[in-house]
């Protein structure tokens, strides 16, 4: 019997996704360290590296490496992340393209709960604006896909952003009816309403880390479900997926990384937005397709990316004062949700 040679030949692996990772990874690096070398008063990176292999220039440079810059550094990283990995899960267990933290009311979940509990209860401490961040954000979740389940038509994309909207503008804005009649809620909210890395320390990257390690490594073995998921939910059950079990994981996860995120650094808005879709980009360019096995470390790599250069891009242009990174992301998200709500409803016609 003759074999065509398609069917002897063994199947060639393509290093693409594991070297398109990797320059992710290189590049990241290469950001943390113009983060670190780059502010008021600029390090030279050699003194930079020196303070980081414990041979500092100078007590002076050995503060600003340590103390100041590399905490926020490391909690861009990780917060990064958590939300650029919240961002993609979101789109994969929604199947929505316009799914956002910031957008389906997530990230305004969490920050009116911590504000309320600053208000109400007297609450001071990170882990308890880490708990009920997580709270905000479960709360909020819930009624956004319980919203966009009214109707004949059940849930569909459009009408989940609509809910998110919604539930947003409410949040957001018993959240402003809070912080003006208190005044330590105010103060709290002030600092990270708009997405900053300028106000945290070392202490706090430690506090944080475990709750958002947790939402990472549930979200990534949540992939192969979310694989099977986007074929249809009837597809995904005949294969054995337990539906009821992947929708918990990923809630769980959802809740864990953009509850502590935004405890932290408060709502960037559209940087979980907009990562998914770049990922998706060199996805298809490195031959990988829509699996989310990889996608899930891109964005994972790419919102730290894009978090870390806004912050030194607001460091830099405004010197000596600083523009925060939420807002520069959100000069880029925006006309981007524009561009993507155009392009669904150019496609719905």
């Amino acid at each position: 019997m003759i074999r065509h040679a398609s069917e002897t030949a063994p199947a060639r692996v393509t290093p693409r996704p594991a070297l398109l990772l990797g320059g992710l990874g290189v590049l990241l690096v290469v950001i943390c360290l113009l983060s670190v070398a780059l502010g008021a008063l600029s390090v030279p990176l050699d003194q930079v590296a020196g303070a980081l292999l414990g041979r500092p220039h100078s007590a002076h440079v050995e503060n600003i490496v340590w103390s100041v810059r590399g905490p926020r550094t490391a909690l861009g990283l990780i917060t990064g992340a958590a939300v650029g990995l919240s961002g993609a899960l979101m789109q994969a267990l929604t199947r929505n393209p316009l799914a956002d933290p910031g957008l389906l009311g997530v990230s305004s979940g969490a920050s009116f709960a911590i504000v309320a509990s600053i208000a109400l209860l007297g609450v001071q401490s990170m882990y308890g604006y880490i708990w009920f961040g997580f709270a905000g954000a479960l709360a909020a979740s819930v009624l956004v896909y319980m919203l966009g389940r009214l109707g004949r038509s059940g849930l569909n994309p459009v009408k989940l952003a609509l809910a998110g909207v919604a539930v947003t503008s409410l949040l957001s804005s018993v959240t402003s009816a809070i912080v003006l009649t208190d005044p330590d809620a105010l103060n709290r909210y002030r600092f990270w309403s708009a997405g900053s890395l300028a106000t945290q320390n070392g202490d706090v990257v430690a506090q944080i880390l475990p709750f958002l390690a947790v939402g990472a490594v549930l979200a990534l073995a949540s992939a192969p479900a979310l694989n099977s998921l986007a074929l249809g939910e009837d597809v995904a059950a005949s294969l054995g997926r337990r539906l009821g079990l992947v929708r918990f994981r990923s809630v769980i996860a959802i809740m864990l990384l953009t509850g502590g995120a935004v405890a932290v650094i408060g709502p960037v808005v559209f940087l979980g937005l907009v990562v998914p879709h770049i990922a998706r980009i060199l996805a298809q360019a490195a031959g990988i397709g829509p699996d989310q096995r990889w996608l899930l470390p891109l964005s994972a790599l790419l919102a730290p990316c894009l978090l870390l250069a806004a912050d030194i891009v607001g460091r830099v242009v405004a010197r000596p004062i600083e523009i925060q990174a939420g807002v520069l992301i959100a000069f880029i998200g925006g006309p981007f949700f524009i561009a993507m709500v155009r392009r669904r409803r150019l496609a719905e016609m």
